[in-house]
């Protein structure tokens, strides 16, 4: 079975495209410049951003990072601002456009996300329930989306595994007091432009365990190579390093759960997903924390 969405068309850069001119017929996808292609088809064109969703079960997700989008402009805090405040629809697909942030000055460091989740943290509880951050809520999807593409027992590791770690997470006592987070705490989640740091992609906003943002980094420092001193610049800046938390392990291998997962839906058709799959499935069935993994 391909990778397919909503609508049983494999999600390819085309098939996007194709979605982003029904979508957005002011503008001319063919001069639409792909920016990333994973959860979302991510476009650029003059001064928006357009962003297409794989799957038409992710229009609530759109809707919430709208409003999530209002909230934080209300509330100062520097992030990525909607060009329209619902979503666009295509055959499902969620649609939404943003306005096009400054070039980036320097990439983004630890330490500027650091700057950043200081800020988030801080913030009370908006006026709108925020979610739980249901980290392993997409295991189910993204290895429907994998098919046949990857081993049936290797899909029922994860399944187990990630019935394990919803148990062990729920039991957890946090260190931090819990409140708003942005989800997915990683530094290409954040740009610095000529004003400084800048919050983007804010799918995963919730209202949970502040250490899960925390665990992001302390993850990368072990799976995927990012250089210790940098990690050390994070954790200065924060205020705070959440190996020191006994739950971090729980929260680590629930997130290499997702992590693996996510990487499955990208199996069909292209090698390089399904080496890399294999890579992180292997380490988890041995229990190598040690096994590096790298971005896909």
């Amino acid at each position: 079975m391909s990778t397919v969405d909503g609508v049983g068309a494999a999600f390819t850069e085309g098939r996007a495209r194709g979605l982003l001119a029904a979508a957005v017929p002011e503008v001319s996808a063919a001069d639409a410049t792909l920016l990333t292609l994973g959860e979302n088809a991510v476009f650029g064109i003059g001064g928006l951003v357009v962003k297409v969703g794989r799957d038409a079960s992710l229009l609530a997700r759109a809707a919430h990072e709208l409003r999530v989008a209002s909230w934080l402009a209300e509330a100062g805090v520097p992030a990525v601002r909607a060009a329209e405040p619902t979503a666009r629809a295509a055959e499902g697909h969620p649609v939404t456009l943003w306005h096009r942030l400054p070039e980036a000055v320097r990439p983004a460091g630890p330490a500027d996300l650091a700057e950043v989740l200081r800020l988030v943290h801080a913030l009370p509880e908006p006026g709108f329930a925020l979610p739980r951050r249901e980290l392993l809520g997409g295991v189910e999807r993204w290895l429907r989306l994998a098919g046949d593409a990857v081993d049936p027992a290797d899909a029922a590791f994860l399944r187990e595994r990630r019935d394990g770690f919803v148990a062990a997470a729920a039991a957890l006592s946090p260190h931090l007091p819990p409140g708003p987070i942005h989800g997915d705490a990683l530094p290409r989640n954040v740009l610095v432009g000529p004003d400084g740091p800048t919050v983007v992609d804010l799918e995963t906003f919730s209202g949970d365990l502040r250490e899960h943002d925390l665990v992001v980094l302390a993850l990368s420092r072990d799976r995927y190579g990012l250089d210790p001193r940098a990690y050390d610049d994070f954790v200065r800046v924060y205020g705070w390093d959440v190996r020191e938390w006994a739950g971090c392990e729980v929260l680590r291998g629930a997130r290499e759960t997702a992590s693996c997962a996510w990487v499955a839906q990208h199996a069909p058709g292209n090698p390089a997903a399904l080496t890399e799959f294999g890579r992180r499935v292997a380490s988890l069935r041995e229990g190598d924390t040690a096994v590096r993994w790298y971005p896909f």
